[in-house]
């Protein structure tokens, strides 16, 4: 049996229950779609034991990173869009502020060491419900190596980006926002560009 503890948001609401296991249901109570009292979104609710699941976004963090003017990148060896190159960026984990997940993502995926310097840009891919939380960063060495979801990494100048080979749109812009702000000692995030919203576009010379 799951075990199951009470957590109160309004001294005027019931109680919400709240699930201590990974998976849901355990108490075998019959799970609907329903707008729960005092909400006004469907949500997946259990009319046996008063569980509510909330679906929220999800945060991405990452940072674009560089050595001496060149950027590090990744070659991803995990779908979505394996073999294609991006910056060191991943899920932020529970418990975890948005740098220590962005310099976790870069070890994990490149072997980097990193010091961040600023955020740089906040994303909104709508159609995966994502935020993307994105630093600006330097290398504290050129010491980097490929971890388990990388086929390889490497450091590339501006003229050398693989543009037609990068994973996703919040890849390019990232890399081409941070090449505006590179050298200014402070400047305002990002958003998504003008018109833009992640979505892949396979008509354009890039794909994304």
């Amino acid at each position: 049996m799951a075990r199951l503890r009470q957590s109160w948001t309004h001294p005027r609401q019931r109680p919400i229950i709240v699930n201590d296991m990974a998976s849901y249901p355990e108490s075998g109570g019959p799970i609907r779609r329903a707008i729960p009292e005092g909400d006004n979104l469907e949500r997946l609710v259990c009319d046996a034991c008063g569980y509510i699941q909330y679906d929220n976004p999800k945060i991405v963090v990452g940072a674009v990173a560089a050595w001496e003017g060149r950027i590090l990148l990744c070659r991803r060896a995990i779908e979505p869009r394996s073999g294609f190159w991006t910056i060191p960026a991943g899920y932020l984990e529970l418990n975890e502020s948005s740098e220590q997940g962005a310099l976790r993502e870069a070890f994990e995926e490149a072997g980097a060491a990193l010091r961040l310097d600023g955020l740089l840009a906040v994303y909104h891919i709508r159609r995966l419900s994502q935020v993307q939380l994105i630093y600006r960063a330097e290398l504290l060495s050129e010491e980097i190596s490929a971890g388990e979801e990388s086929e390889e990494v490497g450091l590339f100048t501006a003229e050398d980006i693989p543009w037609r080979d990068l994973a996703f749109p919040s890849v390019r812009w990232a890399l081409t926002q941070y090449a505006t702000v590179k050298d200014k000692a402070a400047f305002a995030p990002y958003t998504n560009p003008d018109g833009e919203t992640g979505d892949y576009k396979p008509g354009s010379t890039t794909g994304v």
